[in-house]
């Protein structure tokens, strides 16, 4: 008897089934759909505006209240050894444009804070090149991943009502983010500095130098500051003047140029490429490459420095990302808090005289 051709259909049925549901699980696996919070540039905007809790039309969603600086920056050759970046070269004197600013998505923020300060800087190298830095006071990070830091803000945004973050919700972050709960204990005890002339700026990515011999090293990198480290007193941070760190640093810059030191930290064996979290201390090898120099300083609503993203994958030749993930999430986040505020229109109300445009 030949076999009866609708007989048996269910095993072939269920194997074209089986292929069909694969490839849509990996296709929302793709999307995202399977994962708890879906990461973007967008995602993590929308976070850093909930936590603020209030969105101002075509100001930065992170460190919003800035002033603008420009200077140059001297090499001294040393760089050489470490990449082929024109920065680096022997005697080469580049222009630098950038920001002052603290964390903090709202223009109208008092000093008194315990919160990061920031230096952005941006460097126009010969040819078409630039160099773009977003560096903050602190040698870590709160988080290691993008996704981390999306829960962190969302684990931090003020309830409606309360107007305040729910302790439980935190708490509950924290309890499994134990990086995040270090670098807590870092910013309550560590100080603050009491100028932004008087910090040391942590690029707190690493990245990888290659030199003209193909060299390639991993390092992350710092500016420290000629003028002397004096610290803020915690115990009367609320009772700082609104504006201070900006209004002393305007008075500081009028009194002649301020001075930085590019120094280069290599990286050992074994250091961590992909964890801001984990700072490299003691036992490295620094180097000296040459010296920052500020020579002018203005509000940002009167600057050069309001429509640039501070991008760190901004890179010139002889210089790459590293493995850290975190590097692709700021570029990523800073491109959509342009996009918002470019199509926005400007605050209107004089919250500051420092207000600022995404870092």
């Amino acid at each position: 008897m030949p076999p009866d051709p609708v007989a048996h259909p269910l095993p072939r049925l269920a194997l074209i089934a089986a292929i069909v549901g694969t490839i849509a699980l990996l296709f929302a696996w793709v999307a995202g759909w399977l994962s708890p919070a879906r990461v973007s540039g967008a995602s993590i905007a929308d976070a850093l505006q909930a936590n603020t809790g209030k969105i101002f039309p075509g100001i930065r969603r992170a460190h919003a209240k800035g002033l603008c600086i420009a200077g140059e920056f001297a090499s001294n050759g040393a760089g050489t050894a470490l990449s082929r970046a024109t920065l680096f070269a022997p005697n080469a004197r580049t222009p630098v444009s950038g920001r002052f600013s603290l964390a903090g998505g709202n223009p109208g923020a008092p000093d008194g804070r315990t919160v990061f300060h920031a230096m952005a800087l941006r460097f126009v190298l010969p040819g078409v090149e630039e160099w773009r830095m977003a560096l903050d006071h602190t040698p870590i990070f709160v988080v290691s991943t993008p996704a981390d830091f999306q829960a962190f803000l969302i684990a931090g945004t003020p309830d409606p009502v309360t107007k305040k973050p729910d302790p439980a919700r935190m708490a509950a972050f924290l309890a499994s983010h134990p990086e995040a709960r270090r670098f807590i204990a870092y910013m309550k005890s560590a100080p603050l500095p009491s100028s932004f002339a008087n910090g040391t700026y942590h690029s707190i990515n690493a990245f990888r130098f290659t030199n003209a011999a193909g060299e390639t090293r991993a390092v992350r990198w710092q500016f420290e500051p000629e003028d002397r480290f004096a610290a803020l007193d915690k115990t009367t941070l609320d009772r700082l003047p609104h504006d201070a760190l900006f209004d002393e640093y305007l008075a500081r810059a009028k009194q002649g140029p301020v001075r930085w030191h590019l120094v280069v930290v290599l990286a050992n064996p074994g250091d961590a490429t992909d964890n801001a979290t984990v700072e490299w201390g003691a036992g490295h090898r620094r180097i000296d490459v040459g010296t920052l120099t500020l020579t002018a300083a203005m509000p940002e609503q009167e600057g050069h420095c309001r429509d640039f993203v501070f991008d760190p994958l901004i890179l010139p030749r002889g210089v790459t990302a590293s493995d850290d993930p975190l590097l692709a999430g700021r570029s990523a986040a800073y491109a959509a808090s342009f996009r918002r505020r470019a199509r926005e229109a400007p605050h209107a109300d004089p919250v500051s005289t420092h207000q600022g445009a995404a870092k």
